[in-house]
């Protein structure tokens, strides 16, 4: 294999039609496509929808100008990244079938695939903590999460998943391709482009594991050790009011951790499995489209303090300004 920073075998080619890669996402099911870019559509649009309210009321309201909030607008912005980098290449892989993609424009959409997966992963471990600390660590809380330590975190957050998501893709379309430039999936992600892959892939097999190990299965462990301390300081509270109140904050982060982590571990923590084309389909709608859609829903728009801020800048302001 030439190193990886050695142009790629297609680059002098990229116009010719049969360098072109193809999603053939959903192709097994060619009469429900029609349907299904409706549901995608409506999904796509509400994951804006509800993600952009989460920015602007944590942005505009006083009141949620804490970690907790700051994290989630994060989150919120990931989530809106992820679904313009997915969704549109899925509506018009429905619609259009058979539609060619440059190497390029595939290998743009893993590299971000692959960062904002890194970056939720991180977000989520560092709002894990952050609920870690406000529960267990009430009296130190103020001082550890200084609105400068947030801002680190969050830039952190952000940047972390690049350089690695870079050196797969570069490493990945290094690879020579033969035979089908078909792609059994909706979106250019590795395990299907691994399967057109005609070279040994095992060392790169290997560095995916210990990838995905190192930004998924860590996160997951350092989560699941704050939740387990956050556990057993609930019980000890003596009232049942406060118990409620600390358990129903981090019960919908717990929801969101569980799909997201089970569902890309399925994917990325065996490349090569043996698990067909179409069940990768599905599971990947899960982390790809289905988190992204509710993470609003389960995380804020059923939340007291978000409710408040919606009546505040949204209704209070309006009526303010009505003559």
């Amino acid at each position: 294999m030439p190193p990886f920073w050695a142009a790629p075998p297609w680059t002098n080619h990229s116009r010719s039609a049969e360098l072109e890669f193809v999603l053939l996402g959903f192709a097994h099911v060619p009469s429900l496509r029609p349907m299904l870019a409706v549901l995608f559509l409506a999904a796509f649009l509400l994951t804006l929808l509800g993600n952009t309210l989460i920015v602007l009321l944590t942005s505009l309201d006083p009141g949620l100008r804490v970690p907790m909030y700051l994290f989630l607008r994060q989150l919120a912005l990931v989530e809106i990244c992820f679904s313009l980098d997915v969704a549109p290449r899925l509506l018009v892989t429905l619609l259009w079938p058979g539609r060619g993609m440059y190497p390029t424009s595939c290998a743009l959409q893993l590299f971000l695939v692959l960062s904002f997966v890194s970056t939720e992963s991180l977000l989520l471990t560092v709002m894990a903590w952050d609920r870690f600390l406000a529960i267990c660590r009430p009296l130190h809380y103020g001082t550890i999460m200084s609105l400068r330590l947030c801002h680190l975190l969050a830039t952190t957050c952000w940047l972390a998943g690049i350089p690695v998501a870079l050196v797969f893709t570069i490493w990945l379309f290094n690879f020579p391709y033969c035979g089908s430039r078909g792609i059994r999936h909706y979106l250019c992600d590795i395990p299907p482009l691994l399967s057109l892959v005609c070279a040994d892939t095992r060392v790169f097999e290997v560095s995916v594991l210990v990838a995905t190990v190192l930004i998924m299965m860590v996160p997951v462990s350092l989560i699941l050790m704050s939740y387990t301390r956050i556990l057993a300081a609930v019980l000890q509270m003596p009232s049942a009011s406060g118990r409620h109140k600390a358990l129903s904050t981090c019960a919908s982060h717990l929801i969101v951790v569980i799909l997201f982590y089970c569902t890309t571990g399925v994917i990325h923590l065996r490349p090569k499995s043996s698990y067909s084309p179409e069940s990768k389909q599905v599971v990947s709608l899960s982390y790809t489209m289905v988190t992204p859609m509710f993470n609003p829903l389960i995380y804020s728009l059923r939340n007291k303090e978000v409710k408040a801020a919606l009546v505040h800048v949204f209704i209070q302001r309006r009526g303010t300004f009505t003559p």
